[in-house]
């Protein structure tokens, strides 16, 4: 695959060179048979798209109660403002344009119709991908499907409704599906990666229509079309959860693999040494990096290993980490740093390194071998659509509608959970979880589970944040994050070898010990004042306005410059 990714990644790159030389040329000079002509230049066109996929997926779970980073964004703490230009709103247009551009002159390709639909799908594919991000942000958008020009009327359109992107979304997508190649690609949109974003799209939006009524919409039909296109997926027989039978590394070894794993990956981010590589052990080991640490409520959202809620334990919030942390489900072992970690390829047992995770819980999903460690230097693929969260989509659309037993649950939720070496759910004998109840609202254990499922099977995987808003769940960001808890000031023993690793102290000593490493609570504190959780932002004030902070406010230059276009609500001051 890695040679594939140089191949795809020299034509990437001459594609981009090309991309440059058509923004540059007037359109009379690039709309001539000269290069749209033969399916290598449609090939080498599209591959320019590829560079619009997520990248550096943790990214957008940091500004979500699953991380505390050493700043907290504006976002999360609701201090954002409307900003002024277009790029910093997040409202840009410029890969529409040339997902459109492709659109509009692909025809004219001296090849068949079945190779023309192929290439179409992919691009339809990507302004599928466009527009879903932009109404996940901003509601309704102005809906495009030709590339515009600098006197073109409708660049003073207003925005079209939020029911109609989404229909054209699907229309989109149901085209790729039905056009695209259906031979399986880890690096290329096929059939499956298409039916995939159908999946996350239906259920995203089918599920935030039925919990945000102020829209007056329905998501039934979407959850139901969410369901049919995961169907799709399951029993095509192309996909399964990657398992080697060891559920202690499996689920670790899967993220930091350098190829994506091909049962289990629908479409991956590729990296390679040689062109582009990607910042994971740097993000997660290296303290200048915003020293992202994991949350208390990430952490209690595990299980306990024989299945049971961790918060049905005696005493479970004040346990410190080196108790909270035993017999949970293995992918809490595998997520954060626990007692016995050793760095792929080495034996050496490694503490949580406060420097680099403030809430003591450090993240090591992502992170490979000491020998990646140089800035910038990872090649593991990241994941774009990978099979366990078609299962979890499916799951929770079933749930939504009501039709969630025993025999989804074993097409489903059990197979991820066999995986990670934990006991199948018995949808029967399931009884609600306060701590997840105060968490959501909600009293359908179904539903519940399966939104705990998802949490911790996606964990550090972008989805937590977007997650919180369908199911309007936003204040959950305006609570205080926590870390691990502490009975007070002093020095403790993280992993049980007898040694003290970590010293919590007021202020640094004069002589500091050479084998502790120190957390200063100066400007930190204990969440109930001698003892308690680790608050890294005592300080902060939080606060999540609804509806207003469900939806990106729109810049001001473009509400200037094109009157028809109605700012969000509560964003118009």
């Amino acid at each position: 695959m890695k040679k594939l990714l140089t191949i795809l990644g020299l034509a990437a790159a001459l594609c981009a060179c090309k991309k440059d030389f058509l923004d540059r040329l007037p359109q009379s000079d690039i709309t001539s048979p000269a290069f749209f002509n033969s399916e290598k230049d449609l090939d080498l066109y599209v591959n320019s798209f590829y560079d619009y996929l997520p990248g550096t997926v943790w990214d957008e779970d940091v500004t979500s109660d699953n991380v505390e980073p050493g700043v907290i964004s504006d976002l999360v703490a609701g201090r954002v403002v409307t900003p002024t230009d277009a790029s910093s709103a997040k409202w840009t247009w410029t890969d529409l344009r040339n997902i459109n551009y492709f659109l509009t002159h692909y025809d004219k390709a001296q090849v068949t119709d079945s190779v023309k639909a192929h290439y179409a799908g992919i691009a339809r594919f990507f302004r599928a991908m466009f527009y879903f991000k932009k109404v996940q942000l901003f509601g309704d958008v102005p809906w495009y499907n030709q590339p515009l020009e600098a006197n073109s009327p409708d660049l003073y359109k207003g925005r079209d409704p939020r029911q109609l992107i989404v229909d054209s979304i699907l229309t989109d997508l149901d085209y790729a599906i039905a056009h695209v190649k259906s031979a399986k690609s880890v690096s290329r949109i096929t059939k499956w990666a298409a039916l995939a974003l159908k999946v996350r799209v239906c259920v995203f939006e089918g599920a935030y229509r039925n919990y945000h009524k102020e829209l007056g919409l329905s998501g039934t039909a979407l959850l139901q079309q969410g369901v049919a296109a995961a169907e799709q997926i399951m029993q095509s027989g192309n996909y399964k959860l990657y398992s080697t039978g060891k559920p202690a590394s499996d689920y670790l070894n899967l993220f930091a693999a350098d190829a994506a794993n091909t049962d289990e990956y629908i479409l991956a981010r590729v990296y390679d040494r040689t062109l582009k590589t990607q910042n994971a052990n740097g993000t997660f080991i290296t303290p200048t990096l915003g020293a992202p640490g994991l949350t208390k409520s990430l952490v209690n959202s595990y299980l306990m290993k024989d299945g049971t809620p961790f918060s049905a334990q005696p005493g479970y919030a004040t346990r410190p980490y080196w108790e909270e942390v035993k017999d949970r489900d293995p992918r809490l072992a595998q997520t954060i740093r626990t007692p016995g970690y050793a760095r792929i390829g080495t034996t050496a047992s490694l503490v949580p390194d406060y420097s680099n995770a403030l809430t003591g819980y450090q993240c090591i999903k992502f992170v490979t071998g000491t020998d990646q460690d140089a800035n910038n230097t990872n090649t593991n693929d990241l994941p774009v659509f990978r099979y366990a969260e078609v299962l979890l989509n499916y799951a929770e659309a079933k749930a939504e509608l009501g039709s969630f037993t025993q025999v989804e649950a074993d097409l489903s939720i059990n197979l991820i959970r066999a995986r990670a070496g934990m006991p199948a759910m018995q949808v029967a004998t399931l009884t609600v979880d306060p701590l997840l109840q105060a968490q959501y609202g909600l009293s359908d254990p179904k539903i519940l589970e399966i939104r705990r499922e998802r949490r911790v099977e996606l964990a550090m995987e972008g989805f937590r944040y977007q997650d919180l808003m369908r199911w309007k769940r936003g204040p959950l960001l305006a609570e205080v994050f926590q870390g691990a808890w502490y009975p007070g000031l002093g020095t403790y023993d993280l992993n049980g070898d007898g040694k003290n690793d970590i010293a919590l102290v007021s202020a640094l000593p004069t002589n500091p010990d050479k084998t502790l490493q120190y957390f200063t609570l100066s400007d930190k504190k204990l969440s109930d004042g001698n003892s308690g959780n680790i608050i890294i932002h005592p300080t902060t004030k939080k606060q999540f306005l609804d509806p207003k902070q469900y939806l990106y406010p729109l810049p001001r230059t473009e509400l200037l410059l094109n009157k028809a276009l109605v700012q969000n609500p509560g964003w118009e001051n």
